[in-house]
């Protein structure tokens, strides 16, 4: 921030030790360093005060995208769901027609296929006894 070179802080501190004196200037020393770490504190409490506020912010962006790509989920299986209703009544409607007493279905789709005929005396096992 500021940019002091070693001459410039000697130059500095030899007129503040005249100005100052030798006996009061540990005490002005003190409390120097103790505003100094206040302010350091106080800085980085706003930094830290700034970079929450803006994570807060990007969580709400966060969420508000993500609900807006569930409604969009939530809109396209509403569509999807309306569809397949859709063509279930059809499949329903067409199979209703086909089995209306007006549209009688033909004698060979209506009866099960009949199987082949089995002969009636079994033949008798084979004597293993040898």
């Amino acid at each position: 921030m500021f940019d002091f070179s070693f001459s410039e802080l000697m130059v500095i501190m030899v007129v503040a030790l005249i100005v100052i004196g030798p006996e009061r200037l540990p005490k002005v020393a003190r409390t120097m360093g103790h505003l100094w770490g206040r302010a350091q504190r106080y800085v980085n409490g706003v930094k830290a005060d700034i970079e929450r506020d803006m994570a807060i912010e990007e969580y709400r962006q966060l969420q508000q995208k993500i609900q807006a790509e569930a409604g969009a989920l939530e809109q396209s299986v509403r569509q999807v769901k309306q569809t397949a209703d859709q063509q279930v009544q059809q499949i329903n409607e067409a199979v209703a027609k086909l089995s209306s007493p007006e549209n009688p279905m033909p004698e060979q789709a209506s009866q099960p296929p009949s199987l082949p005929a089995v002969p009636s005396s079994p033949v008798p096992p084979a004597d293993k006894s040898e």
